[in-house]
């Protein structure tokens, strides 16, 4: 419970004190959030704004099934490029409707005409770090089809599941029949995949 990497700036990255040398482990810090950070927009279902390590692209954005990503700011750390998350989480959300992502259900947003927009809308102190010169990522997965209804897997409830592996997206396996399983919600199982 008392570990850094349980501190609320990983949920909340505006609450950070590493840069002023302090949290709950001053050097666990300086190696994690006095790090270069990435302010991104991404289109899982909706467009949304995030907050990364740098060293985390692309491998966050996949995570979170984003179809598109675009970096709007870099920072110098965790701190600030939270500032600026919160800046912007007064025009857009930061979650993800995950049950439209696994739908195949995405807006038909421009990142980049919302970027554009949200420069305006950067304060005084964050502007600095709008990122000028960044390429649209468009990101594919491999799915068959997408199902029309989810339902979620639970490999304490159902041990066995049957059906087709039709696709992964983000952290999910989707099979045939509208069945998802969250794989990061099962780390440390063993699970047998058979034909």
């Amino acid at each position: 419970m008392n570990s850094p990497e349980n501190a609320e700036c990983i949920i909340k990255p505006e609450l950070c004190r590493g840069h002023l040398g302090e949290g709950r482990d001053p050097e666990w810090e300086l190696q994690h959030h006095v790090q270069p950070h990435t302010v991104y927009l991404a289109l899982s279902s909706d467009a949304k704004v995030g907050v990364t390590r740098d060293t985390q692209i692309p491998t966050r954005w996949i995570d979170q099934g984003a179809s598109q990503a675009l970096v709007l700011a870099r920072t110098p750390n965790r701190y600030l490029a939270g500032k600026i998350a919160v800046e912007m989480k007064q025009f857009l959300t930061d979650k993800t409707n995950w049950q439209r992502m696994l739908k195949g259900e995405v807006s038909g947003a421009s990142l980049e005409d919302l970027k554009q927009t949200l420069r305006e809308k950067l304060s005084t102190e964050t502007a600095p770090y709008f990122s000028e010169d960044e390429k649209l990522l468009k990101i594919e997965y491999p799915v068959l089809h997408y199902p029309t209804k989810v339902s979620s897997l639970n490999l304490e409830k159902v041990p066995l599941v049957t059906g087709i592996l039709s696709g992964i997206k983000a952290q999910y396996l989707l099979f045939d029949d509208g069945q998802v399983m969250n794989i990061r919600n099962h780390s440390g199982y063993l699970v047998t995949f058979s034909a």
